[in-house]
This record gives structure tokens, sequence and C-alpha cells, in this order.
């Protein structure tokens, strides 16, 4: 059996939150390292045999404070990257709410297959995060760690549960989280959703 280990990057310095980012390459936060810290710290003893991340800096970065405390090298993958928001990058969500109605309701209503202008999907998303997925998974490793983002996290969960990309925003992805599933001959089990490091240890 493989455990896997799919977390989400920390949090990002300056008002991200409320603003779509997208593939806008923020670094962390304070906040955002000490998290990758805990992370690292929690995955310390769990057989980790390789770690990998998108190429994005926050993801990035996250990966390398784990790397660091376990010794291992961070193997990053632009197929991993969040879901590509086009002209929304960098706006507010109530913003694009208000003065881009139309084009908030139909992602809204059309959720796996809407693409912002100059954007991407998150059926788009998925498609090339899949792949990359199913190269890392595949390896026969007792354990491996994953640092991706809420977005790309989401679409492969409810790839592996059987969901509707409609009901992504379900499962709660938080800045730093930890996600666990366990991998045989039978096929994919969910352990942990949105964890913190400190679940790791229950």
């Amino acid at each position: 059996m493989t455990t896997i280990y799919l977390l989400r990057h920390g949090t990002l310095a300056g008002d991200s939150r409320d603003r779509f980012i997208g593939q806008t390459d923020l670094p962390l936060a304070p906040d955002g390292i000490a998290q990758a810290k805990a992370m690292a710290g929690a995955l310390r003893g769990k057989g980790i045999a390789a770690i990998h991340c998108s190429d994005l800096t926050r993801s990035r970065d996250t990966a390398a404070v784990i790397g660091d405390a376990l010794g291992l090298p961070v193997t990053a993958h632009a197929g991993l990257r969040e879901v590509s928001l086009g002209e929304w990058e960098g706006l507010l969500r109530q913003e694009v709410a208000t003065r881009r109605a139309d084009e908030f309701t139909a992602r809204g209503r059309e959720m796996d297959s809407y693409r912002p202008p100059g954007g991407e999907s998150f059926a788009d998303c998925l498609a090339r995060a899949w792949p990359v997925w199913k190269a890392i998974t595949g390896t026969d490793t007792e354990a491996v760690a994953v640092v991706a983002h809420a977005g790309v996290n989401r679409l492969l969960l409810c790839r592996m549960l059987g969901m509707p990309v409609q009901n992504m925003f379900r499962l709660g992805q938080d800045y730093g989280c930890v996600n666990i599933l366990e991998l045989d001959r039978k096929g994919i089990r969910v352990r942990l959703i949105n964890g913190r490091s400190a679940n790791l240890n229950d």
C-alpha cells in the first residue's frame, strides 16, 4: 500500500483571500512558512520517499521546506498548477460578481466547462493534472507527498471520490491543509480531507 499526503501550500502574502489568484505567482506569507514547517515536522517518520509539487512559487516553497526537513529533493510539475483564471486574476471576487456578473453567473452554472476570458475551465485543469497525479501515484513507494493548490486538490479528490465537479467547493481545502489517501490494488481510500498537521499523529 502507498500512502499519499496531498497538501495545500501555506498562506499567501498580501490580501489574497478575497481575490481570484489562479496562476498569479505569489510568495508565502510568514504564516505560510510556519505552516510548511509544521507539515514538515508532522511528516517526519512517515516513510516519505518522494516529494512532488506544482511549479508555482507558493507550492515550490512549501515543498522545499518539507524537502529540506526530510532530506529529499523536490520535483515540480507544471501540470499541477492552479487553474488559470485569465482576466479574473487579481480581481476581487465581489468585483467580478458585480462588474462581470454574466461571466460569474455562467461559471456557477457551468462549473466544469466554463472558461473565464483567457483562462481555463475546471475540466481543462483536471485534464492536465490527472496524468501527472497518475504518474506520481503509480510508483511502488511506501509514501509520497504532493503539494498543490485548493482547486487542483479539490478536482483530484472529486475524481477519486466520483463526485461531480459542481460539488467541488463542498470539500474544504484550507491553507496548509493535509489530505491523506491510501492506494492499493483495490483502489483509493480517502482517510482524511482538509486536516491539520496535528491530525497526522492521531
